[in-house]
C-alpha cells in the first residue's frame, strides 16, 4: 500500500526537471537546508523525497488519520521552507530538524481536534440557550476572509491553483490529483509546496498592507 504525504504547499512555478533535481543527490541533507533558506524549490522537493515519507508514519502514529496526517507533514514542510535559515547544523541533524517541525504539527492537530470535538454542536447550543444567531459583523469578516483567500489563490500560476484547488475543495488525495491530471506524482507535490508557501506569503503581505478588521459587537 502506497504511503501518501501531504497535499500542498507553494514556491514557485518553475517545475524541477529531472536533471535539476539530480544535482541536488550528491549534497548533505544539511547542504539542503541551506539551499532551502535560499529559496531554492528543487532543494526542498529533494528534502521532501528523503524524509517525507519517515515524516509521513511519524505523523500518522500520533494523529492516526491518514488526511490529518498528510496536513502535519504539509504544515511541517512549510515550516521548513519558511524558517530553514535559523536551522543549525551544530544543534541537529536536518532530517532531526525536520521531524521535529512535523511532530509539532501533529501534536498541534490533535490538540486541535481534541478542542473541536470537545465543543458543543450548533443544535446542542440552540435546545440549552436558543437559536444561534451570527453577529452582522463577524458574516461581513468570514465574506472578507474568503475573499482575501480567493483573491491571493488568483495570484498564483495556474497549474499550483489547480491543484490547491482540487486538493482542498475537492478532496482529493495528491496520487488521485497525479492521475486525474496526469502528470507525475513529485509534479504535484512540488506544485502543491509551492503553492502553499507563495499562498502563505501573499496572506501575509495583505495583513501587513493594513486589511480591514471589523470591531465585533456584543
Amino acid at each position: 500500500m502506497e504511503v501518501l504525504a501531504p497535499t500542498v504547499l507553494a514556491l514557485p512555478d518553475s517545475q524541477p526537471s529531472w536533471s535539476m533535481r539530480r544535482q541536488h543527490a550528491h549534497l548533505s541533507d544539511e547542504a539542503l537546508v541551506a539551499l532551502v533558506a535560499r529559496r531554492d524549490e528543487n532543494a526542498l522537493a529533494e528534502l521532501y523525497d528523503r524524509v517525507g515519507r519517515i515524516a509521513y508514519g511519524l505523523a500518522l502514529r500520533v494523529l492516526r488519520d491518514d488526511r490529518l496526517a498528510e496536513d502535519a507533514v504539509q504544515e511541517g514542510f512549510l515550516a521548513v521552507w519558511r524558517t530553514a535559515a535559523a536551522f543549525r547544523a551544530e544543534r541537529a541533524k536536518a532530517s532531526t530538524w525536520i521531524l521535529t517541525l512535523v511532530h509539532r504539527r501533529a501534536v498541534d492537530l490533535v490538540r486541535r481536534e481534541e478542542r473541536r470535538r470537545a465543543e458543543p454542536l450548533p443544535d446542542e447550543v440552540a435546545t440549552a440557550s436558543g437559536p444561534v444567531v451570527e453577529p452582522t459583523d463577524e458574516a461581513a469578516w468570514l465574506r472578507f476572509e474568503r475573499e482575501r483567500v480567493q483573491n491571493a489563490l488568483r495570484q498564483l500560476p495556474d497549474v499550483q491553483r489547480e491543484a490547491i484547488e482540487l486538493a482542498y475543495y475537492g478532496g482529493f488525495s495528491q496520487s488521485e490529483l497525479a492521475e486525474r491530471l496526469g502528470v507525475p506524482l513529485g509534479t504535484i507535490k512540488s506544485r502543491m509546496f509551492a503553492g502553499l508557501a507563495r499562498l502563505r506569503e501573499l496572506l501575509d503581505e495583505s495583513e501587513q498592507e493594513g486589511s480591514w478588521r471589523p470591531e465585533f459587537t456584543s
